[in-house]
């Protein structure tokens, strides 16, 4: 059975961090199935803990259906607060909470702050125990044991990475918690240092544990944990370790597939090139098909053949970025993309443009389809929307599909390597490494007129041919291309916060678009604040006063 299948259902786990709109406790126990404690260690049930563990990383973690406030592709948190998208919807008033983020004016009372929260420090709590009990069971096979522990390392790195990256000051607890006042833990009891050191150690583990390979999908491999830990030691600058470990991920078994295009079907999930993944299935059982991409469900982009809730619009900025010369080659100017311009062939994959066929659906898309038109422009998300001729797609509500969302793919690892090999005093290899995602965008299968005869677009793209000598002029271009490769994927103002960049790209981007889209006219990112979101303000009321110390400008 493929753990694709298997992986959300939710099993045997108490002490959960629960919230309702009667709660009027933001640490609640919750039980979700009964089971003797007598037979919680027996193994069959020690691996339903495991995979409840697992049944979380898509941010749904309360069978609620407005799991788009915790999205485990991270859209609003990633994306519509930097400058490559807007909220979109029925205008500001329509999930004003992510408008409030949009504008940088979000609080520690904003649902998704709190949503985000809980639904990662379910996974840490869910990965505990079943730690936990995965210690204490003398059945389980001893070598099935030490690979299932390190599984469960791996994944509660993985929600403690993203909590570190959102909220950055954060509570640490280990599995040798057994309550819920095990979890009421200040967040200034560990360094930012030491909780990035211990997030390093859970991957490092994992690493030494894991098989080369997993029988069952889902699971993370050895050199899963590797490629996240060069992602650790990225976000900390350590470039000497971010460039060593992506190493042994280059000469590894994955690789980038040859079409850009092919990576987003879901037919091809768990190819080469997905090193790890949040597996989203459909038709399996579940109600409401929540194991489908349900923190995605809002991102439909409306027309004959989708749902009108038109969210996570590509912003006018991020189109002109696509924009090149007449060598292939960024133009870098901020100017409208008009239809006689050179443009990079991944801007028609990654965003739905007027003119420009959609998907496979024999049409081509249209401003109308863009719900209030006059606030969000005329773009819609393209690159992760299913097209709805797939059996991938749900036709009805709550109109989700089975895409996987990619954590780590190859390409991002090889953009890595490129930043790291600039840090370190390697320029030029840093453009080979460029240059091998540049090319596959080049060979990739172009979109095309509807009848097939013609590119849908002047598409015209190269790799850098001149040497790089100037680490500045490298560091852009390198910046820029993982921009380009993995727009729209929920990455952007972590990376902009991690470069040190936000401040002046974001209100660099708002000066201008502000002119183009009045609903940001408030928008301002302050530096030393808007890095970084706060914490929830249920877990500071939770706890004795004094215990918990907001961010920064909260």
């Amino acid at each position: 059975m493929q753990i694709k299948n298997t992986i959300k259902t939710v099993f045997i786990v108490a002490l959960s961090f629960q919230m309702t709109s009667c709660s009027d406790t933001f640490l609640e126990e919750v039980t979700y199935g009964e089971v003797d404690p007598s037979e919680m260690t027996k193994p069959a049930n020690v691996e339903r803990a495991i995979i409840s563990a697992y049944s979380v990383l898509n941010g749904q973690m309360d069978k609620a259906s407005n799991a788009f406030n915790s999205p485990d592709s991270n859209w609003s948190f990633g994306d519509v607060t930097s400058d490559d998208s807007y909220k979109g919807g029925g205008g500001t008033g329509d999930q004003n909470n992510i408008h409030q983020m949009e504008i940088y004016n979000e609080n520690a009372t904003t649902i998704d702050i709190e949503r985000k929260w809980m639904a990662l420090y379910e996974g840490v709590k869910r990965s505990n125990e079943a730690m936990r009990l995965l210690n204490s069971s003398s059945d389980f096979e001893a070598t099935l044991k030490v690979q299932r522990m390190a599984e469960l390392r791996f994944l509660r790195g993985h929600f403690y990475f993203e909590l570190k990256k959102i909220y950055n000051h954060i509570p640490y607890i280990d599995e040798t918690a057994e309550t819920v006042a095990d979890y009421a833990k200040s967040n200034t009891a560990f360094s930012s240092e030491e909780i990035w050191n211990k997030i390093e150690t859970d991957f490092q583990q994992a690493y030494t544990d894991l098989p080369e390979t997993q029988s069952e999908l889902g699971r993370p491999t050895k050199i899963a944990a590797k490629a996240y830990l060069a992602k650790c030691y990225l976000f900390e600058s350590k470039w000497q370790l971010a460039y060593d470990a992506t190493t042994e991920v280059m000469n590894s078994n994955y690789g980038l597939l040859n079409d850009f295009q092919q990576v987003f079907l879901p037919e091809n999930d768990n190819n080469k090139e997905i090193i790890f993944a949040v597996q989203h299935s459909i038709n399996d059982g579940q109600p409401s098909n929540y194991n489908g991409s349900i923190g995605d469900r809002l991102t439909a982009p409306g027309g004959p053949f989708y749902s009108q809730y038109g969210f996570h619009r590509p912003s006018q900025n991020l189109v002109n970025a696509f924009k090149t010369d007449t060598f292939g080659l960024p133009l870098g100017t901020n100017v409208n993309v008009v239809a006689s311009d050179n443009v990079d062939p991944r801007l028609d994959i990654t965003v739905g443009r007027p003119g420009i066929p959609y998907k496979d659906l024999g049409i081509l898309y249209q401003d109308t389809w863009a719900r209030d038109l006059a606030t969000y422009g005329a773009f819609s998300p393209k690159k992760r929307i299913v097209s709805a001729k797939s059996p991938y797609y749900v036709k009805v509500w709550p109109y989700v599909n089975s895409l996987n969302y990619y954590i780590i793919r190859y390409a991002e690892v090889v953009l890595w390597r490129a930043e790291a090999a600039i840090e370190i005093g390697k320029i030029e290899e840093a453009r080979t490494l460029v240059n091998q995602i540049r090319n596959r965008a080049a060979n990739t299968a172009f979109v095309k007129t509807l009848d097939g005869s013609a590119n849908a677009a002047n598409y015209t793209i190269s790799p850098y041919s001149i040497v790089w000598t100037d680490k500045i002029a490298a560091r852009t271009a390198v910046h820029l291309e993982t921009r380009l490769e993995t727009a729209m994927e929920g990455h952007r103002f972590f990376n902009l916060v991690r470069w040190g960049e936000a401040d002046s790209v974001i209100n660099t981007y708002l000066t201008v678009e502000k002119k183009r889209r009045t609903h940001l006219t408030n928008a301002l990112f302050t530096k030393g604040k808007n890095e970084y979101f706060p914490i929830p303000q249920r877990y500071i009321d939770a706890l004795p006063a004094g215990t918990v110390t907001q961010n920064s400008g909260y």
